[in-house]
């Protein structure tokens, strides 16, 4: 019964941000026009489902390859980023007891959704609905939200697969501590870091959340988006390291397809669209509205 709840709410969920994010997008359009320039006259579906997929593989080949491109500052970062996930390990089980006794109140309707919307089926589902429905209505700017939530999905579930093999860190439950190991193990007790679940859910927030330029629309999102990784701290499956690092990799890879998109041009949707400036123009014997473009 809570599993029917849980998958109830997210479908209410994905049905809500697909039909805010649907208005939303044709509120942009003019008169009927699509957001897309010349693909919705030149392209046919199948032609615009390979053009996203090598969009797709563009996307992920970009976020492998970026170490290749960082700078003196990008280096910085990532320094920043592995001290501060190191000085986190010291509050690694502190973390863990204080999570797990919050993780007692909290509603087990909550934690089957946040546990769900982490999973590969759940999430792959969302991004490739959103997909098809810039596919069926042709329209650029969902077609290109679909194709970075796939490229980052896909390019986040691979790095966090084989991290968590490599890896091979003992979750909390096990018992054994945050520090113990067991490199290339295949045994799931072992596939603490990072966390995974965090990594799909956050990268499916950010990706959504950029998409809107309402500050209460994006918190929202983004609310929606830490239920998953909470939820994990919660349940005693992460150590809290594994989800720090997780939320990280997932703005990363996010941005980093973003840019790859944006970079290539791969989709102009609304470019082109001058403003008129309206002014009041009152004379001798005349008065009038004049419109600038």
């Amino acid at each position: 019964m809570t599993h029917n709840k849980a998958l109830t709410i997210f479908a209410l969920l994905v049905f809500t941000t697909l039909t805010i994010y649907s208005q939303d997008s044709y509120d942009m359009q003019d008169q009927r026009h699509s957001d897309t320039l010349d693909t919705k006259n030149k392209m046919s579906t199948w032609q615009m489902m390979k053009y996203d997929g090598l969009s797709v593989y563009g996307g992920v080949k970009h976020v492998y390859t970026s170490p290749l491109r960082w700078k003196g500052k990008d280096w910085l970062t990532f320094g920043g980023v592995i001290a501060g996930n190191a000085i986190l390990l010291a509050v690694d089980e502190p973390a863990d007891d204080v999570f797990k006794k919050q993780g007692d109140g909290v509603p087990d309707l909550i934690k089957e959704a946040g546990f769900r919307f982490g999973k590969p089926l759940l999430n792959y589902g969302l991004t490739t609905s959103v997909y098809t429905l810039g596919l069926i209505t042709k329209n650029e700017k969902i077609r290109r939200t679909g194709v970075l939530l796939i490229a980052s999905a896909t390019a986040g579930g691979l790095l966090q697969t084989l991290g968590k093999t490599a890896v091979g860190r003992a979750r909390p439950l096990e018992g054994e501590g945050n520090l113990s190991f067991r490199f290339w193990s295949n045994e799931a007790g072992y596939h603490s870091f990072p966390s995974g679940h965090a990594i799909l859910a956050f990268t499916t927030a950010h990706a959504f959340a950029k998409q809107f330029d309402n500050l209460f629309v994006k918190g929202g999102i983004y609310a929606l988006g830490l239920v998953t990784p909470v939820s994990r701290l919660w349940d005693g499956a992460h150590w809290l390291t594994d989800v720090t690092l997780g939320l990280v990799m997932s703005v990363f890879i996010v941005d980093s397809v973003d840019n790859y998109l944006k970079k290539d041009k791969r989709y102009a949707f609304g470019s082109k669209k001058h403003k008129i400036r309206w002014n009041l123009r009152v004379g001798v014997g005349q008065i009038g509205v004049v419109g600038r473009f």
